[in-house]
């Protein structure tokens, strides 16, 4: 027996004080009152006045070793995603055997720029496979983060997801124990025997073929496969079926490939960013991240099918596991499938009934490729072990 015990519970009750005396109750009574080594919290926007009283109850009643999370604009408990109206998910862990180390970063101005503080020193984590990050959109470049981490330490896979309770820096709530910020960074790194999988499930899907990119700048790209970006644009809608056509018009995205030594693009190949628009006179479009000349990309399409399917070979695949963190799009749940709890149903479905919580993001972080990267309209998840 591993001795790993999980819980989890969600409480849509209105009021603060009864959401978290559900929440907090069920928790205790699943881990028979032994307090938590790890701790997820996710409140949505109608609790963040009150988000300070939450979190002193919710660490003074359960005295979780590490408890990190915020505010979402939907959160998930179990096998129910709470689009709208008030909702507090609590997610909870008894990990012996793991390491669990808390994480807080800030951007720092500094004479020769910006710095990301709040890493720890080498050798520190050398064990952690796992960082665990819920970051503040506005006040954190997380992209850049990711590339460091990437460099710095390849086997350290990055899961996790972007705050989104406001639309505004300052708006949005991050804690890490007892302590609540507006900006920066929390997280966990997790290490010793705690072996956990990640699935990044993407919501679109690829039409057209690969193209190369033959000239750019930014993330302007001004040609592709030698002729302007925008033709290769409508030569993509004028070969297109009705409904990649009505597809198309909803919103048209770029994969970039990100192992470029494959022979065929496929699943899990491409890191999927916006097209934000074009530039008629240049003949180019602009790209929601900064595409290099040499790159492999292809059009994609945002599809409930694809996304439905990916995600289901994607659990399918999956080895046992005895709970998870969820960390969605906000471009996800109803308004792409059409009906509630898409993603945490199916998850429940396919890999429970077990403990899972998370948040819709303003952006997902998990890994393509062997690199960690942001994402969206994707479901990235943490599965932990039984």
């Amino acid at each position: 027996m591993s001795g790993r015990v999980y819980a989890s519970a969600l409480s849509q009750h209105p009021l603060a004080t009864h959401a978290v005396g559900e929440t907090v109750g069920t928790v205790l009574e699943q881990l028979d009152g032994e307090p938590p080594d790890l701790l997820a919290l996710f409140v949505s926007p109608h609790h963040v006045g009150t988000f300070e009283d939450i979190v002193m109850a919710v660490q003074r009643l359960l005295s979780p070793g590490v408890m990190i999370g915020g505010t979402a604009v939907a959160v998930i408990g179990d096998g129910v995603e709470v689009e709208t109206g008030p909702a507090i998910s609590i997610w909870a862990a008894r990990l012996p055997g793991a390491h669990v180390t808390p994480l807080e970063l800030d951007l720092l101005r500094t004479p020769d720029g910006p710095a990301i503080t709040g890493w720890p020193e080498p050798g520190a984590v050398d064990d952690a496979r796992t960082l665990l990050l819920f970051a503040d959109p506005f006040s954190l470049p997380v992209e850049a983060l990711l590339e460091r981490i990437n460099a710095d330490a390849p086997g350290l896979v990055v899961i996790g997801g972007m705050a989104s309770a406001a639309h505004g820096p300052g708006g949005n709530r991050l804690v890490l124990d007892g302590r609540i910020r507006t900006t920066g960074a929390v997280g966990v790194f997790l290490g010793g025997d705690l072996p956990i999988q990640s699935i990044v499930s993407q919501g679109c899907r690829p039409v057209g073929h690969p193209l190369l990119v033959t000239r750019s700048e930014g993330n302007l790209v001004e040609e592709l496969a030698l002729a302007p970006a925008v033709d290769r644009v409508r030569e993509l809608a004028s070969g297109a079926s009705d409904a990649d056509l009505a597809l198309l018009r909803e919103g048209l995205h770029l994969g970039v490939v990100v192992d470029e030594h494959r022979a065929d693009f496929g699943r899990g190949d491409f890191l999927v960013r916006n097209v934000l628009g074009a530039d008629p006179d240049r003949g180019a479009i602009t790209v929601g991240d900064v595409i290099e000349v040499g790159r492999t990309v292809q059009f994609h399409v945002r599809d409930a099918g694809a996304a439905d399917d990916d995600l289901r070979v994607m659990l399918a695949e999956a080895d046992p596991a005895g709970a998870a963190l969820l960390f969605t799009c906000t471009g996800r749940g109803a308004r792409l499938f059409g009906e509630p709890d898409h993603d945490a149903g199916l998850i429940e479905d396919l890999l429970g009934p077990f403990p899972l919580a998370g948040a819709f993001c303003a952006g997902e972080i998990g890994p393509v490729g062997g690199r960690s990267f942001v994402h969206g309209f994707t479901a990235s998840l943490a599965l932990f072990p039984r």
